[in-house]
């Protein structure tokens, strides 16, 4: 246990010098994300909700530490064969980290050096332990009836000063390593920190039009109408948030179709016309009623602007490139429907999110943002590379992972009060939630209690078709256990579908009920 110690300390205080992505854990945790097939994924999105990679990055550190524990007791009686085992596990680390997307040589070297560091630490530590040769009979005493304690087996002779003294220099010297390794991550981030605090957002040159009064209800439960930047969803593979200096960042767009290849930076981006709007964004891995949803007011450059700068022409118009594929500094790979960017929807780069720069977990400086497309098809964050190709000829990250090419946002609604298994007392009791169907609408919801006819339930003001709308029925609700559904109609007339399907493989489907016991 503390050779592995040291070894993940020697290992943080290298990767603050490569790139924190690089550490061990991180790469190994990353290689299991690309490698967990769909359902898996959905699995820890499900139970484990946004602290998923919380959840994988602690199973990796309980397995190192099982993992140590057996090398060391393999070590106590092959003690080169113990320490080789820890070469052998930063091979793999080291393979992890090469083989990420964003992967390069140099960052084999944390894994490299940590398990250097390890396999030395447990080779002198077991050299404390040392197999001495058989002792020699003990003399038969008076009667020769005893054999004494001199067996003429093999004994362990344990030097415990020097096991203590070389344990805790060791663990010392680590614990040191890996305290500067975070400072040095510290220091390294810090630039990237006093960037989005010195951004000054411009004034949009267009503006979001004013909320409608009325667009948010008044009623306890009910999800806000704007959700709060530290409440805004997140799903994505990044075990390490990327966290970027705004002077650095450039953007590169090229590839089938682009006459005029780009590459801007983000003042480059500030000196464009500006736009703001109110938008919806929702994660594919959204099951039916689920949290993976948030509205926004965005403020960012319209993609399409900068396409056509390119020489970027849709399909419809006869252009080349089907497929907008967009990669992060973590390697992530999003392709989106080249018509779905220059259709005239307010597809963007964003880089303001509810009146301050993008979070960094939000991908600042610079991320997409397209209404009407769930986020694994069109909302890249980090984002630093756009290339123009066909869907024929590329499949994206999650399309290789059993995802489908194309996904537009479903019909959907959800009961955000009463909640399951609420108590409420008999009366009138306000049956409240939100709908959406980005870039459609919302024009109808109806709510039916335990399977009877359904009741059309009064609309918030619409702020406009790229957003949700909240939803409220007054419930004359009499004693005992009742069942709760809700079903929406978008703005084309289409109703959403009572049939359930899961997430796979381009988004939940069916109607969110709640369970409530009226007394």
């Amino acid at each position: 246990m503390i050779a592995g110690f040291c070894s993940l300390a020697a290992a943080e205080l290298v990767s603050a010098l490569v790139r924190p992505e690089a550490g061990p854990v991180t790469a190994v945790g990353g290689a299991v994300i690309d490698r967990s097939p769909a359902a898996l994924k959905e699995f820890a999105v499900r139970h484990f909700g946004t602290g998923d990679k919380l959840a994988l990055e602690l199973g990796i550190v309980v397995l190192l530490a099982v993992f140590a524990m057996a090398v060391g007791v393999l070590a106590l009686h092959h003690r080169r064969t113990g320490s080789a085992a820890v070469l052998l596990f930063g091979a793999v680390g080291a393979v992890a980290a090469v083989g990420r997307p964003e992967g390069s040589a140099p960052d084999a070297l944390p894994s490299v050096v940590g398990a250097a560091v390890g396999a030395g630490v447990l080779f002198a530590l077991t050299g404390r332990l040392t197999t001495a040769p058989p002792r020699p009979p003990a003399p038969a005493s008076g009667s020769g009836s005893g054999s004494g304690s001199g067996s003429g087996e093999a004994y362990r002779a344990f030097d415990r000063r020097g096991f203590v003294i070389t344990a805790a220099v060791a663990t010392a010297v680590s614990a040191g390593a890996g305290l500067l390794g975070r400072r040095l991550t510290s220091s390294v981030q810090a630039g990237a920190t006093a960037s989005r605090h010195d951004l000054v957002l411009p004034v949009p040159d267009s503006p979001a039009p004013a909320v409608p009064a009325g667009t948010g209800l008044d009623i306890r439960g009910l999800s806000p109408f704007f959700t709060p930047n530290k409440d805004f969803y997140r799903v994505d593979t990044a075990l390490v948030v990327p966290r970027l200096d705004a002077a650095g960042w450039r953007l590169r767009i090229h590839g089938e179709g682009v006459a005029r290849p780009l590459t801007v930076g983000l003042h480059d981006l500030l000196r464009r016309e500006i736009i703001e709007r109110d938008i919806t964004l929702a994660c594919v891995s959204n099951e039916v009623g689920g949290p993976y949803i948030g509205n926004a007011r965005w403020l960012g450059v319209r993609l399409a602007d900068l396409l056509r700068e390119a020489g970027v022409r849709p399909p419809s118009a006869g252009g080349p490139a089907d497929q907008l594929v967009a990669r992060s500094v973590d390697g992530m790979t999003i392709g989106t429907p080249v018509e779905a960017v220059m259709d005239g929807r307010d597809a963007m780069l964003a880089l303001g999110m509810n009146g301050e720069p993008l979070p960094f977990a939000h991908g600042f400086p610079v991320r997409m943002v397209v209404p009407g497309l769930y986020g694994y098809v069109s909302a890249c964050k980090w984002i630093e590379d756009i290339e123009l190709t066909t869907f024929d000829a590329y499949d994206a990250y999650w399309v290789r992972r059993s995802w489908a090419q194309q996904a537009p946002v479903k019909t959907e609604s959800r009961i955000d009060t009463p909640r399951s298994l609420a108590s409420p007392k008999p009366g009138t009791v306000p049956v409240a939630g939100v709908a959406w169907a980005q870039h459609r609408g919302i024009s109808r919801v109806e709510v039916r209690v335990d399977g009877g006819e359904w009741h059309t339930a009064r609309l918030a003001a619409a702020d406009n078709r790229d957003t949700w709308r909240q939803w409220v029925w007054e419930w004359p609700a009499t004693s005992g256990r009742h069942t709760l559904e809700v079903r929406a109609t978008d703005g084309t007339g289409a109703t959403q579908t009572g049939r359930r399907a899961g997430t796979v493989p381009d988004g939940a489907t069916g109607r969110h009920s709640v369970v409530v016991d009226v007394s």
